[in-house]
């Protein structure tokens, strides 16, 4: 288990994250801020184009294997494995967030 919070500074606490390839890891992430914040984990581009997509409709909410919305003062869980070794990130795709620079590293060795 790794726990995550997220703040209305637009970061992640740790803003670093690494496993090993084959590890399931639970995030356990709690949104200490008093806006909402989601936890998305994925590729560099698999964040962006999200977070696009988030842009053309910003009501919409997550709660699936590789992301969650959090409203202020929430906690909740990511639970996933990780196949294979490279970087990715983890981000927050509430419009404008990712550009103020709320995303994290997630190094997966071999």
């Amino acid at each position: 288990t790794i726990n995550v919070t997220m703040s209305d500074a637009m970061r992640f606490s740790p803003d670093s994250v690494e496993v090993k390839a084959g590890e399931t890891v639970r995030f356990f992430v709690k949104n200490e801020g008093k806006i909402t914040h989601e936890f998305v984990i994925g590729t560099d581009s698999e964040i962006k184009e999200h977070a696009e997509m988030m842009k053309q409709m910003p009501g919409m909410t997550h709660n699936d294997g590789s992301m969650i919305t959090l409203k202020p003062g929430q906690k909740g869980a990511v639970t996933w494995t990780f196949s294979k070794s490279g970087n990715f990130n983890f981000g927050c795709t509430v419009p404008g967030h990712l550009e103020a620079g709320m995303v994290g590293k997630l190094s997966v060795t071999p």
